[in-house]
């Protein structure tokens, strides 16, 4: 969104004027992360967290990128070509752990990213195409982190990937002929390393360039806010940079901080041991469970132990979990309230915090064996899930009375700092007010 008060790109040197005039890629960048774009001046740092999704996958390519000249997408070699990697090739133990633990780190920031878009309306119109865009790409990272895990060869990557395409074969008519055509054969293979591999490889460009679009469809409407409040006047916008790139930046250096910690000191508390096993078809692992960014999912596919209406429990199962994700997409029109953001929605937050809490329980759930009592206890979890999206949600919209809205974005950011910060915020055009938040 061009905002009138937007500050105009204006090259000041000759080389600067010629680029303009022949690829103005200096004057896009400055109107989209720049001094051109005006933002909310009430983000706090959960909306950081876009920008760290973003920096979590530039991560993943560069280090992919090198871990492929290395990696050997064959059955035969497949696990010692890893081990190769880890133990000859220079860096190559800092690069895989990079990348590995960078896997479960991208998927924690997305994870807050959509929490964080759940809680203030960032779904809600006019909104609603980069949300979907947003899915879309978690779904591309779901795909190209299955694929992915599958490369290794271990026991779980093995198994893992003949239980997840084996959910397909419940499919009536064309199941099987399905994961027939995704494993290339009837059971993991070489014809399934090599085809995961390419698509593993190919993926993550993909889901960069639907990251543009998601960008792009950021900057029409504009950022949402804590408040929800759409932006009236220029007092209630601050130029992106430097006010939000220098934010960004603090966001960023506790993030590396923290991925460095994994990287360098527990790179394998988040894997499962079984994987530093090379791959036997005729063991069958104890616990077969996918990584730990797939467990709520999981918890829900394992949710359905018995046929219901001639419909068998493996088929519900694989309904309920895609189902689970392909339901987001329809949220903007599920919460009818006109109200955005969760600070002026009481009834909502507190319901907000028990989704979050059953989400947590779902990923606990997954994450242990398929007996009970987590067998029951993913049921309840599975059937809150639903129910939250297509009654509770729906119902509370319509009944629900939000506190009253303040006027402006100003107008709540000022009334956090009183007197003094108001007479600060006018003298200054309101840039040097920021929330506390």
């Amino acid at each position: 969104m061009s905002f009138p008060w937007a500050k105009q790109y204006q090259p000041t040197t000759g080389i600067g004027q010629f680029f303009d005039q022949q690829l103005p890629l200096p004057r896009f960048i400055y109107n989209a992360v720049g001094a051109g774009y005006p933002t909310p001046k009430n983000l706090n740092m959960f909306y950081n967290f876009g920008v760290l999704a973003g920096v979590a996958l530039v991560v993943q390519i560069i280090t992919g990128v090198i871990l492929g000249m290395h990696y050997r997408a064959d059955i035969g070699v497949a696990f010692d070509s890893v081990e190769h990697i880890m133990r000859d090739v220079n860096g190559g133990w800092m690069l895989r752990y990079m990348h590995a633990v960078g896997a479960s780190f991208f998927f924690a920031v997305v994870y807050i990213h959509i929490f964080r878009g759940l809680y203030y309306g960032s779904y809600k119109p006019p909104r609603e195409t980069l949300w979907m865009l947003g899915l879309v790409i978690f779904l591309l990272m779901m795909a190209t982190a299955f694929m992915g895990y599958v490369l290794v060869w271990g026991q779980m990557s093995f198994w893992g990937a003949a239980v997840i395409t084996g959910l397909f074969s419940a499919l009536p008519l064309v199941g099987e002929a399905i994961q027939t055509w995704l494993l290339g054969g009837f059971s993991p293979d070489n014809a399934t390393l090599n085809r995961f591999f390419s698509l593993h490889y190919l993926l993550p460009f993909v889901t960069f360039g639907v990251i543009i679009l998601h960008v792009w469809a950021l900057h029409i409407p504009g950022s949402n806010n804590p408040t929800g409040i759409d932006v009236k006047s220029e007092q209630d916008t601050v130029p992106f940079h430097p006010y939000y790139t220098s934010k960004d930046f603090v966001g960023l250096g506790v993030y590396l901080i923290l991925f460095s910690a994994f990287v360098f000191f527990m790179p394998n508390s988040l894997g499962e041991p079984d994987n530093y096993v090379p791959a036997n078809p005729l063991s069958t692992p104890a616990h077969i469970v996918p990584e730990w960014y797939f467990w709520p999912f999981y918890a829900i596919l394992r949710a359905f132990t018995m046929d219901f209406l001639f419909v068998p429990a493996k088929l519900w199962g694989v309904i309920a979990m895609f189902a689970s994700i392909l339901l987001l997409f329809f949220l903007p029109w599920l919460d009818t309230s006109k109200v955005r953001s969760n600070k002026f929605r009481p009834l909502n937050r507190v319901l907000f915090w028990v989704f979050v809490a059953v989400c947590f329980g779902l990923g606990v759930a997954g994450g242990k064996p398929a007996e009970e009592p987590w067998v029951l206890m993913s049921q309840v979890l599975t059937a809150y899930y639903f129910a939250h999206f297509l009654i509770i949600l729906p119902l509370v919209s319509r009944i629900e009375k939000p506190l009253p809205l303040p006027s402006s974005i100003s107008e709540a950011v000022l009334s956090k700092f009183g007197g003094a910060a108001a007479a600060g915020g006018k003298s200054t055009g309101g840039a040097v007010a920021q929330p506390a938040e």
